[in-house]
């Protein structure tokens, strides 16, 4: 895996987007809290871009190209927001370069320049910010 092509966020670093996407994930976790499902935590989150207003598309497909063709294996993102901004949601004990490497996985396919990473089963929302280094310099 080439970690190198992407690099996490500076906590510093957020723009407009990015900190609204946080924030309706923060409302999230505070209305339920750790120990429930992904999914339960996709649903809520999609009532939330919702009212707060954020583009989004959820399950999105994600096709792979190689060598100029598409493969038949494709991704499912869990939500594309603002049209470019990768959100992946996990509701694990802790998240692990698997989960990481997915959202990586995600920008390369797609090209996109941002990527999300949450994880709800934990006491305390920590976002994973990722970065597109081949689209975007810091």
């Amino acid at each position: 895996m080439e970690y190198n092509l992407l690099k996490k966020y500076e906590n510093n670093q957020k723009d407009e987007e990015t900190y609204k996407i946080i924030g309706a994930a923060m409302s999230v976790h505070r209305e339920l809290g750790p120990g429930f499902l992904e999914a339960v935590y996709g649903d809520a989150l999609e009532i939330e871009f919702q009212q707060q207003g954020i583009p989004y598309e959820r399950e999105k497909e994600i096709n792979i190209i190689y060598k100029g063709k598409e493969i038949r294996h494709t991704y499912y993102a869990d939500f594309i927001c603002y049209g470019h901004i990768i959100v992946e949601l996990k509701a694990v004990e802790k998240v692990t370069g698997i989960q990481e490497a997915q959202v990586i996985h995600y920008l390369k396919a797609t090209n996109f320049d941002k990527g999300l990473l949450f994880n709800f089963n934990d006491i305390h929302l920590q976002p994973k910010r990722f970065i597109n280094r081949h689209l975007k310099s810091l």
